[in-house]
């Protein structure tokens, strides 16, 4: 038998619960508790995810910023997250040649995959440096998101594949995508801005990472150290290299913190030139966690650079 006293506050306690309000809505419980599993290629993707998405997705970036995103091996972690996860977002274009066997693998039924790519206006490379071919097979430098132009239609793609996931949440996901845009146009103007006061805009880049970066800054890449990922360049190329930054007095290269510095110092040393060591991943230097801090940090870096040596 209950106590008289536990019986009414029994009661008491039922009445409420008939009261409007009582208990929290369901869907708010859920959303609270569950926020969309998504899986990510690269840190930018990780960032741009998080920016719209903020307390309703939860984020795993298969690499972490240092790797080579072209040869990654995917480890049997990253199987387990693509299995659990909605969506997989991809830049494509064949950076990441391992996706589709990783997605085949895990089977997930529910996943889909997003190329953040699609709608970019391509950059051709000179040599066959990346062997991808963008969705309607037409090749292309992959390295869109250096340009913050491109990150706009990427950022596009991402928020209305969370819409598409989780509807109830597409007010708030088009204002962090609006609120973001505004930050990304406020950047690009001031670097711009940055740029336009430097007399000499010229650098050797170690690896085909930055067309885009130098055709959005009207900055100007006069040679290339490695022309093909995965490959030595031979002494012949070296050798023109050197002889170009002599006779046309180009003084900066530019590296990434992703690759082996021992080519762009053997060059610096061979013309007095100074490396400037950047990075195509958020989170690959100290104080490039986001993508606008990276992108701010690579242009800054670069202009400061390329001031000194003028």
């Amino acid at each position: 038998m209950f106590p008289l006293n536990h019986v009414r506050k029994l009661s008491s306690f039922f009445l409420l619960a008939l009261l409007p309000g009582f208990f929290p809505p369901l869907s708010t419980v859920t959303d609270a508790r569950d926020p969309i599993p998504i899986v990510v290629t690269i840190p930018v993707l990780k960032d741009l995810a998080e920016q719209v998405g903020g307390p309703h997705v939860r984020v795993t970036s298969l690499l972490s910023g240092y790797e080579n995103e072209h040869t990654y091996s995917p480890k049997p972690t990253d199987l387990i997250a693509v299995r659990k996860a909605k969506l997989l977002l991809e830049i494509g274009m064949g950076l990441e040649v391992w996706v589709s066997s990783l997605v085949k693998n895990a089977g997930g039924q529910s996943l889909r995959v997003i190329t953040t790519s699609h709608g970019v206006e391509l950059i051709q490379d000179d040599t066959d440096a990346h062997e991808g071919r963008h969705h309607d097979g037409e090749a292309g430098n992959p390295h869109v998101w250096l340009d913050p132009e491109n990150v706009t239609i990427m950022l596009r793609h991402i928020t209305d594949a969370l819409i598409e996931v989780d509807p109830s949440h597409t007010t708030e996901f088009r204002t962090n995508q609006a609120a973001y845009l505004q930050q990304l146009g406020r950047l690009q103007k001031e670097l711009s801005a940055r740029i336009q006061r430097l007399s000499d805009r010229r650098f050797i880049a170690h690896h085909p990472a930055w067309p885009y970066l130098a055709k959005r800054f009207s900055l100007d890449i006069v040679g290339t150290i490695h022309m093909q990922s995965g490959t030595e360049p031979s002494a012949l190329h070296l050798q023109a290299l050197i002889q170009k930054m002599r006779r046309d007095n180009i003084k900066v290269i530019v590296s990434e913190i992703q690759l082996s510095q021992r080519l762009p110092e053997l060059l610096a040393r061979e013309t007095k030139a100074h490396v400037v060591v950047l990075t195509t991943m958020p989170g690959g230097l100290e104080g490039t966690a986001t993508y606008l801090d990276m992108l701010r940090y690579n242009v800054l870096q670069l202009a400061r650079a390329l001031e000194t040596t003028s």
